[in-house]
């Protein structure tokens, strides 16, 4: 059993560190403050090959492994969640659908401009009453012939207003369940696709988080995905690979609030000692580093997984459940360090604090992930 990384991950690491040094974490603070990632950052990471991070070089990806992806979600996410959240739900949830379920056809549209970052892509599923319970999805499809027609609304869509590329859930007939569920290539930028809002939220702020309204949409049959009646398969496959990615992101999070804390506690000084001569201090950093650690080998082996082509459900819950509740401990215990100016925003664990909640909340609840790892525990 190995632990270390390979040569080639300990450059893409070197790599993603200093981009993020350089382009991202001087600007973090804007970003949360705007509720906007630049345009011109999100062509920078683009044209450095992190939005297509294991998509072949023939569908213009960089053609690595998905560990490198993970990599990336979590180096980003250190410095600025929103950030990492954008790639991730533009990878995992878009473009990773499309390349596991899509036809070589649709590959070839639709992958190239995803990897580049030309089109930011995005996940439709959620609706106000149809979250992590898929199969009650009520956004509809019907088959007109040469093209299909879908009516609906969808909530809480990451990477919405960018208006790119998405992998869109609707069902058939109601009745059906999960049976008349089917996936869709979908273009934002189509006619009846309308943006209702961009919601206001406690953290990661310069993620867009976007309400849409679908008003007799036009999708040409070449756009099913799969084939009808494969939506809820396509959707539990593609959310599986997204807590990894959500992991990543906590993952990240927790590292950088607890790399912050380091420095500060040598730096700050009460009593005439630093903080980190304190017993009480040192037992907080001792937790905030076990629980680290303990996230980082269950993200990375549920990244294993999936590079290795096997099951990797159960981890992906583990995963997803464990680093975020890590992210929202750590996170909260920098704060706690930092007393008073823990709370000011000056400070980045204030915005860390703020980013790290939402990990225990999208791509299913943890109480969602608790249920997931139960059942399979109990077959």
């Amino acid at each position: 059993m190995n632990f270390e990384l390979t040569q080639d991950h300990k450059v893409l690491q070197d790599t993603l560190r200093d981009f993020v040094k350089n382009e991202i974490a001087p600007i973090a603070a804007d970003i949360d403050k705007n509720h906007e990632i630049p345009a011109d950052l999100v062509k920078k990471i683009g044209e450095m090959g992190f939005l297509g991070t294991y998509i072949p070089e023939e569908y213009g990806g960089a053609g690595l492994d998905y560990f490198s992806y993970i990599m990336t979600v979590e180096e980003v996410s250190k410095a600025c969640a929103s950030t990492g959240v954008m790639i991730s739900a533009h990878t995992s949830l878009a473009a990773d659908p499309i390349l596991q379920f899509g036809n070589e056809e649709q590959k070839k549209k639709y992958l190239p401009p995803l990897a580049t970052g030309e089109r930011i892509g995005c996940i439709m599923l959620t609706e106000p009453e149809a979250g992590s319970d898929v199969a009650n999805i009520s956004t509809t499809y019907r088959d007109e012939g040469d093209h299909y027609v879908v009516n609906g609304s969808k909530i809480f869509i990451t990477n919405g207003a960018f208006r790119g590329i998405s992998v869109l859930f609707a069902t058939k007939d109601k009745n059906l369940k999960h049976k008349g569920l089917s996936a869709f290539i979908l273009d934002l930028e189509s006619e009846g696709v309308e943006i209702l809002k961009n919601e206001e939220k406690l953290g990661i702020r310069g993620s867009y988080t976007t309400a849409f309204a679908l008003d007799n949409v036009k999708i040409p049959k070449e756009n099913l995905l799969g084939n009808e009646g494969d939506g809820f398969k396509i959707a539990m496959e593609t959310l599986n690979g997204g807590r990894i990615g959500i992991a990543a992101q906590a993952l990240g999070i927790a590292e950088g609030a607890f790399e912050k804390c380091l420095s500060y506690v040598q730096e700050r000084k009460q009593f005439g000692k630093p903080l980190a001569a304190f017993q009480a201090i040192q037992f907080k950093l001792a937790d905030m580093a076990t629980r680290i650690e303990a996230s980082k080998l269950i993200t990375y082996k549920a990244a294993w997984l999936k590079d290795m082509k096997k099951t990797n459900a159960i981890e992906s819950a583990m995963a997803k459940m464990y680093a975020s509740e890590t992210a929202t401990f750590v996170t909260k215990e920098a704060v706690q360090i930092h007393g008073g100016y823990g709370y000011i925003c000056e400070y980045e664990v204030e915005r860390m604090f703020r980013d790290a909640k939402i990990t225990e909340i999208y791509e299913g609840t943890n109480e969602v992930q608790r249920i997931v790892i139960s059942k399979m525990l109990l077959k």
